[in-house]
């Protein structure tokens, strides 16, 4: 049986208090705290950089998830990996060697995970797979929170599951499947019988008057989804 781990997105946090509100969010019950970087270009907002996570590593006793929207990516994910990343994914568009990209993550220290946005392809994943740690299917055009999760999603999740389970078999390498976009009680159990193990979610725990009561309902689900 798959793990579930729930990974909060900061982006939907109170960046006035943003320490305070990492402790609380792992003290509910946060498997990994989720950074989402984008810079104005590979998508249409600006966030947050590595001096962000540097601040918040000493008050981070988990691992911290950075998903990179940014182009280019080597010299942030080199920063990230400094900085105190554990895990590091970007986008195969945002990188003109992706082959190149994962390696250099590795080198780092750090995991390395190839996002996927909606419309794009899994053929991304042909000749990579086997290096990867993590795929990360999104589920929401990314650039934004607090956007619905997109249907379609499901049945790419369950595609790569398809793949991820076949490198397994021949490698015997772990590789995790994080969704990305409008996960939320209601729906977090669907995504979990799609294949997905790994819930990166923003607004539906932060925006939520409970963490704790909200992690363990999505963790419910996710059990009673089998």
């Amino acid at each position: 049986m798959r793990t579930c781990q729930i990974a909060p997105s900061i982006l939907s946090a109170d960046f006035a208090r943003l320490g305070d509100e990492v402790r609380a969010v792992i003290d509910a019950g946060a498997d990994l705290i989720h950074f989402d970087v984008m810079d104005n270009h590979y998508v249409p907002n600006l966030t947050i950089g590595p001096l962000v996570c540097r601040a918040l590593k000493p008050h981070v006793r988990v691992p911290i998830d950075v998903h990179l929207m940014v182009t280019p990516v080597d010299a942030i994910a080199t920063a990230f990996a400094e900085a105190g990343a554990t895990i590091i994914s970007f986008h195969p568009e945002a990188s003109l060697h992706v082959d190149r990209t994962i390696a250099l993550i590795h080198e780092h220290g750090c995991q390395a995970g190839l996002a996927i946005n909606p419309a794009t392809p899994l053929d991304c994943l042909d000749h990579v797979l086997d290096k990867l740690d993590v795929v990360l299917i999104m589920s929401v055009n990314p650039g934004f929170g607090g956007q619905s999760f997109i249907d379609e999603a499901y049945a790419k999740i369950a595609l790569t599951r398809t793949r991820i389970e076949a490198v397994a078999a021949r490698t015997g390498r772990e590789i995790r499947l994080e969704v990305d976009g409008g996960v939320k009680v209601d729906n977090i159990g669907a995504v979990a019988r799609a294949g997905a193990e790994r819930f990166v979610a923003g607004s539906a725990i932060f925006g939520s008057g409970d963490y704790a009561k909200t992690i363990a309902a999505m963790r419910a689900e996710v059990a009673r989804a089998g």
